[in-house]
């Protein structure tokens, strides 16, 4: 695993970093405790509308994550309901529980406006995201997983691709639209 952190900073404070930490918490316990949510005071920056994605890893492996890719709700009550999302909501695994969430390690995800792109040569491995979409297929990989990976640009695409479902090389046919993005991951 690399060491190399992905993304961009995008300027939130120690404790708003914390706060959505906090969130996603008390969203999960919440579910697994089978009461209601405690409320937390949340600040103005965390009320913007944008997109984010929750991760969930169990003994340093995946174990839920989900996200939206645009601001549709204000980022607070985003993270919220990723959080259950992740937990208990994936289709690629069992849901959360509570044996489990004593080892569970959360890592957010928040995105910047995605842009469309025509050359290849503007994605950045460590510093951007890609959505690949061909009709109905669309394919997402945040930022943090080429370098995970230790991918490079046409690794990071193919990977993508396969993601949306559609031939690896599909990246490479103009009726397939690349999208970048980037992310604050903490």
């Amino acid at each position: 695993m690399a060491t190399r952190k992905a993304g961009v900073n995008l300027q939130f404070s120690d404790e708003e970093r914390q706060l959505m930490k906090d969130l996603v918490r008390e969203s999960i316990e919440s579910e697994l405790l089978d009461r209601k949510e405690k409320p937390l005071p949340v600040p103005e920056r965390l009320k913007e509308r944008m997109g984010a994605f929750v991760c969930l890893k169990t003994h340093g492996q995946l174990k839920g994550c989900i996200g939206h890719i645009k601001g549709v709700l204000p980022l607070d009550q985003t993270v919220r309901e990723m959080a259950r999302q992740a937990a208990f909501h994936d289709p690629r695994f069992a849901p959360l529980d509570p044996d489990e969430w004593k080892n569970t390690e959360i890592e957010i995800s928040v995105l910047t406006p995605m842009r469309k792109i025509d050359d290849i040569e503007e994605i950045e491995v460590g510093v951007h995201g890609l959505y690949i979409e061909r009709g109905l297929d669309t394919g997402l990989l945040l930022p943090q997983v080429a370098v995970e990976y230790a991918w490079d640009r046409k690794t990071f695409l193919e990977y993508a691709c396969l993601k949306a479902g559609i031939p690896r090389d599909a990246w490479k046919s103009k009726e397939t639209k690349i999208y970048i993005f980037s992310a604050d991951v903490f």
